[in-house]
């Protein structure tokens, strides 16, 4: 018997290997040393400039919208889905991220499907400025069935100590930005997946949401990468006091994640409106606001907190996208964030 016998091909993986290389050149930055095939990445943050740098690192995955890239056989995407979720992450400390690594786990490798779902990483590593340096493709047959597949990614940023966020100084009046999403992101799958399962559509079906689109891939559309419009926010301004990607928990779970235990987000929910795929996913599913509202980003992927009289500067360096949904008041006994108004459907 052989390896291969068992369902492990060594020289499928080498072929991979060598189709990742050219991908993982085109992500090459200052600070990266040799290239992938080692037994471990390297790195020199010297060469990146920093006088007294801090490590930020993240770790995440897709989630269940894996499944839909599976089923619908569109793989270009979902690696872009991967980073995002990490460099994003990292960029809301203030910091830059500066490499990326990624596991790859299959039932029987797809030389194909895997080289173009790590192409999309590198892509997403190239967008957001770090570097692809590394990474495991993992065979495991038994494990995962015909043509499924796992991801999920490793990313590591740097900031000088006296950069990081958020900033201890964030105050009551203090205005809360926001920016929007490109779609669901990557979070609230599973119940994106029973929504349309419930509605009876396919994914080759046209999106109600989206005319012209097949469903699947609407719902694929990649998680938009924050990083280069938020770091060169917070180097040209100065005026950034703390960041929040809205991910799994919406704007409920993860704006209190950057505020002092004194203070509490108030939220006009009338400052901005559904994107028409939330609209009708919660028309659709019937959900109630508050689920919405901690399950999907609603239509914001991030939140920036700068002071009121730092709000104008601020929202013309991010673009007439930024728009302004709340401010911060005293917490007291209430809860950490709090919300006025209803929301409302996007027109379009």
């Amino acid at each position: 018997m052989t390896y291969r016998d068992a369902g492990v091909d060594i020289d499928a993986g080498s072929a991979l290997v060598d189709a990742i290389r050219p991908l993982s050149k085109k992500t090459l930055r200052s600070g990266v040393l040799g290239g992938i095939g080692g037994f471990g990445g390297l790195f020199d943050l010297k060469a990146c400039g920093f006088i007294d740098p801090i490590l930020v690192a993240a770790t995440d995955g897709v989630g269940t919208k894996l499944k839909l890239a599976i089923e619908t056989g569109e793989h270009r995407g979902i690696g872009i889905d991967l980073v995002a979720m990490n460099v994003n992450d990292i960029v809301v400390q203030g910091a830059e991220p500066l490499f990326f690594l990624d596991y790859f786990a299959c039932g029987k490798l797809d030389i194909t499907v895997a080289a173009t779902v790590i192409g999309s990483i590198a892509e997403g590593c190239k967008e957001a400025g770090c570097a692809l340096i590394g990474g495991e493709t993992a065979e495991m047959p038994g494990l995962y069935g015909e043509g499924e597949y796992d991801l999920a990614g490793f990313a590591v940023g740097g900031a000088e100590r006296s950069q990081l966020l958020p900033r201890k100084d964030i105050a009551e009046g203090d205005v809360i930005l926001a920016l929007p999403s490109s779609g669901v992101h990557a979070n609230g799958f599973s119940l994106v997946r029973r929504v349309v399962t419930q509605s009876g559509l396919r994914w080759d079906d046209p999106a109600p949401f989206a005319p012209g689109q097949p469903l699947g891939e609407a719902l694929l559309t990649p998680t938009r990468i924050y990083v280069r419009q938020i770091l060169e926010t917070i180097r040209v301004t100065g005026a950034v006091k703390a960041l929040a990607h809205i991910t799994g928990g919406g704007l409920t779970d993860n704006i209190p994640r950057v505020l002092p235990a004194e203070l509490a987000a108030e939220i006009d929910l009338g400052a901005f409106a559904l994107p028409p795929v939330f609209a009708w996913l919660q028309e659709e599913a019937n959900l109630d606001p508050k689920e919405m509202l901690r399950t999907f980003n609603c239509g914001i992927g991030m939140i920036v907190v700068v002071t009121s009289g730092d709000a104008k500067r601020v929202r013309q360096h991010l673009g007439e996208e930024a728009l302004l949904i709340g401010a911060m008041v005293s917490r007291g006994r209430g809860d950490a964030i709090r919300y006025r108004g209803e929301l409302a459907w996007s027109a379009s």
